[in-house]
């Protein structure tokens, strides 16, 4: 597969990530909270500081995606293995730890002032979970690019 072929494959990718997110963020969640306050009408003042906890926490998740789509366009640039790359790897992992941290303290500040159920804080950890886990791997190919580009660059000098 060429280095464009990817790119525009990854730029679809992220695309269809944008869309499921919109998608996700803008009905799915306001459908399901209306669903569940109908059903348990006492949930009715939790309906929007949750929805507001949501939304907040779409928004390093688009960050994500655009420093993803900047890495799309280096690699249809050939320029796969640039300090640039990791620095947009380094970028995503700061903003995932940092929504996965929000995410968490939000469901903690909730199940304190009894506005959380511990059901959805149980559930809710599997979600900071996942968080936690694209730090680690956006760390680990951050690190692994910024080695790859040091090496490349020392090639390039090299006779």
């Amino acid at each position: 597969m060429s280095q464009k072929s990817l790119s525009k494959w990854l730029k679809a990718i992220i695309g269809g990530m944008g869309i499921c997110g919109a998608f996700i963020y803008l009905y799915i969640i306001p459908i399901l909270g209306r669903d569940l306050v109908d059903a348990r009408p006492e949930y009715t003042s939790w309906y929007f500081p949750w929805l507001a906890v949501a939304l907040v926490s779409a928004i390093p998740c688009y960050w994500g995606l655009y420093f993803g789509w900047k890495i799309s366009n280096e690699i249809g640039k050939d320029n796969s293995f640039s300090m640039e790359n990791a620095e947009y790897l380094k970028n995503i992992s700061i903003l995932a730890a940092l929504d996965s941290l929000y995410f968490f303290v939000a469901n903690v500040v909730f199940m304190v002032i009894d506005m959380n159920h511990p059901g959805v804080f149980l559930i809710s950890l599997i979600v900071v979970f996942i968080g936690v886990a694209v730090t680690v791997a956006a760390a680990a190919l951050s690190h692994l690019v910024r080695k790859a580009a040091e090496i490349q660059q020392e090639n390039e000098l090299t006779i």
